[in-house]
């Protein structure tokens, strides 16, 4: 079953984007009371790799981008030094996820090329930040700390982004749902 070019409208994109962007700003309540849940989880990271593959670069940038941020507004949380980074790697997610989807194959193993990528990018663009931010603050950011940030800590949410975010794509693709996907996923 093929998806009609009509799913691909900007309206449908903003509305993906937006929904998108409401996920990121409410998921972290799930596991918001205890901070090390939220740490392993990465709640946010979710719904922005998805919005790379539904809506495009461009949206799920802007997402990114936005989102912890937008979050530390209305919130306080996370706090600012964490919501920068968190800010580039989440752009860097969704622009990497929707950039690599858009190029590659419409197979079902290049969902997870796409996916990997991205996270390995939006992870090195974090790390940059958080250099770069601790050399502004006069502290220090060992490459220890950025293995631990990076991978260790967030092992739980890397496998739930591993096995929920293609369950997804596959699933939204199938129903004729994707914004970013004018055809169907082969197996």
């Amino acid at each position: 079953m093929q998806a009609t070019r009509k799913n691909s409208s900007p309206v449908r994109k903003l509305v993906y984007a937006a929904v998108c962007l409401a996920l990121a700003l409410v998921l972290p309540f799930l596991t918001g009371q205890i901070p090390q849940i939220g740490n392993a989880l990465c709640p946010m990271h979710l719904p922005v790799l998805l919005c790379g593959f539904l809506c495009g670069w461009p949206w799920a940038l802007a997402v990114g981008a936005v989102a912890p941020l937008l979050r530390f507004a209305l919130f306080s949380m996370p706090a600012l030094w964490t919501a920068i980074p968190m800010a580039f790697e989440l752009a860097t997610y969704g622009a990497a996820a929707g950039l690599l989807y858009s190029r590659l194959p419409r197979r079902a193993g290049n969902i997870y090329v796409s996916l990997v990528g991205a996270m390995l990018a939006g992870r090195v663009v974090w790390g940059v930040v958080k250099f770069v931010l601790s050399g502004l603050q006069n502290t220090e950011f060992p490459f220890s700390a950025f293995v631990a940030g990076a991978f260790t800590t967030a092992i739980p949410g890397i496998i739930v982004q591993l096995v929920l975010i293609p369950l997804l794509v596959l699933g939204l693709d199938r129903a004729g749902m994707s914004a970013n996907a004018p055809r169907t996923v082969r197996a």
